[in-house]
């Protein structure tokens, strides 16, 4: 069961011309819990607003599932997501990161763990040039050490 379930939630998710948000309540529960690095949002109503806002914004989504791991009650899928958005001209942005989800007979939590700079703040003009200046001298401190 608890395959199949996977299954249906990286299908759901692959991509985002064939997401069909009617179809979410067959993966998640209705009182899931779905956290990433910049929400918290409960319940299947609000999850379904926040990836519909989500979703509208972009101009295309897709999930490459690298690796994962899948217990009695609990699965991590380690993922790359690849995107445009308007915002950012339009240029394909790929972030990896990884969904921890628990579940039940349904998924009941949900969290994605992510580089935010990676996503968003190295493709802002001046803050990009900052972040990507202060991952170069970080990596440079860890290699001294």
């Amino acid at each position: 069961m608890s395959k199949i379930l996977i299954e249906q939630f990286k299908q759901f998710y692959a991509d985002h011309e064939a997401m069909d948000l009617t179809a979410l309540d067959a993966v998640y529960a209705e009182d899931v819990v779905f956290r990433d690095p910049l929400h918290t949002i409960r319940g299947l109503p609000a999850l379904r607003d926040y990836l519909a806002a989500m979703y509208d914004n972009i101009t295309e989504c897709r999930f490459e599932y690298l690796d994962e791991l899948i217990g009695e009650s609990s699965a991590y899928i380690k993922w790359r997501m690849h995107f445009r958005h308007p915002k950012f001209k339009d240029k394909l942005i790929t972030v990896r990161g990884v969904s921890q989800v628990q579940f039940d007979t349904k998924i009941i939590f949900h969290e994605d763990m992510y580089d935010v700079g990676e996503m968003i703040y190295d493709h802002v003009p001046v803050l990009g040039g900052v972040t990507r200046w202060l991952k170069a001298k970080i990596a440079q401190g860890s290699q001294a050490a």
